[in-house]
């Protein structure tokens, strides 16, 4: 039993979060499951549909909606890359507190088909993102194509030149890799200056390809790699310093979407277990070797769940803590109302508990 049975820490910070749209069934019912993780911030994504956010006023009427769901949660808000957005609403985004501008490359995930084929024609717009200290956050894939040599094992790698790029011509621009899944990725962050970071998803601290090729509640973009890759995701965790932090890419999809006719819905659902799951992945890993013992502290769990992410986004230090403990809940089978169902990530199993303080 390498980690301890316990472990006061501050309140987390999840800085990639999908809640879908808002009013509608499925934020309805997995918006409220946030701070039931321990989390009281999050960033959220906007690759809505039909239409995705690409204006302040729809980030904050999405807002607004979801803080009926609940208030106590804060709720940092994204516009989506899209060709209509402008260098002013850039600006009136900075001054109305939307904390980032996501891009997807077009066809490379859910609801991408708005998205990015090049990022020149956006040139104007990211160097008014970069002087007004607004966030890029990537979607860091190439899109499946067989002529490419492109497939979902290779994607994250055949991206990175693309982030390089980034980082070169805007130097001074804030860029997040989100949902980094590769040995790869890991070394391209670490080679970039302090201004590109990159998040880590609970599940990917604990997949294989081997499982999500065999479970479609596994299965997501970017897809879970090879053990080197895990390994080389826990080692960024514990080593952190600041470079990566939380974003569970907690992806909801009805259960419909995920074992219906045609092609599964990419996206694991980990929300109101996301700590629990972090802490299971460090102590298998380091059960298998892939870290050690003592590489997992309290301050290593502090910075990773909660003040990295908050320091790189400028959004205060958490003022609560909570009290996480070894095998103190069960997984649900599913979360369901008479609308739509969800399977979360590890259904059914024990995991660990979350105590407000």
């Amino acid at each position: 039993m390498a980690l301890k049975d316990s472990y006061l820490l501050p309140a987390a910070a999840d800085m990639h979060v999908h809640l879908r749209n808002a009013p509608g069934p499925i934020a309805e019912l997995v918006t409220p499951t946030i701070r039931k993780a321990g989390i009281d911030t999050v960033f959220v994504m906007p690759n809505l549909a039909p239409r995705p956010v690409v204006t302040v006023d729809e980030a904050l009427e999405y807002k607004k909606a979801l803080q009926a769901y609940d208030p106590e949660v804060n709720y940092l808000m994204s516009l989506y890359l899209h060709e209509s957005i402008t260098p002013d609403e850039i600006r009136k985004a900075k001054k109305a507190g939307i904390a980032g501008v996501k891009a997807y490359p077009r066809g490379a995930t859910t609801n991408s088909q708005w998205g990015v084929v090049s990022f020149d024609p956006f040139h104007a717009v990211l160097s008014t993102m970069e002087a007004e200290g607004l966030v890029l956050n990537l979607h860091g894939e190439m899109p499946s194509s067989p002529a490419d040599n492109v497939t979902v094992m290779n994607a994250e790698s055949k991206f990175l030149p693309t982030l390089t790029s980034l980082h070169a011509k805007y130097p001074q621009l804030k860029i997040v890799l989100e949902h980094c899944t590769s040995a790869d990725a890991v070394a391209a962050v670490r080679a970039c200056g302090p201004n590109v970071v990159a998040t880590i998803t609970a599940h990917h601290l604990s997949l294989l390809v081997d499982d999500w090729s065999a479970n479609v509640h596994h299965y997501c973009k970017p897809s879970a790699k090879s053990p080197e890759d895990r390994r080389a995701l826990l080692q960024a965790l514990v080593a952190s310093e600041g470079k990566f932090f939380l974003g569970t890419d907690s992806a909801p999809h009805d259960i419909s979407s995920k074992k219906g006719k045609g092609n599964t819905a990419a996206g694991v659902f980990t929300q109101p277990y996301a700590l629990g799951y972090v802490l299971t992945a460090l102590e298998e890993g380091i059960a298998r070797g892939d870290i050690g013992e003592e590489a997992v502290t309290e301050e290593v769990l502090a910075g990773f769940l909660s003040e990295f992410g908050r320091r790189f986004y400028e959004v205060e230090p958490a003022e609560r803590k909570i009290l996480v403990k070894r095998d103190g809940a069960v997984v649900e089978e599913s979360l369901k109302t008479e609308k739509v169902e969800i399977v979360p990530f590890r259904s059914g199993e024990k995991t660990w508990s979350v105590e407000w303080q």
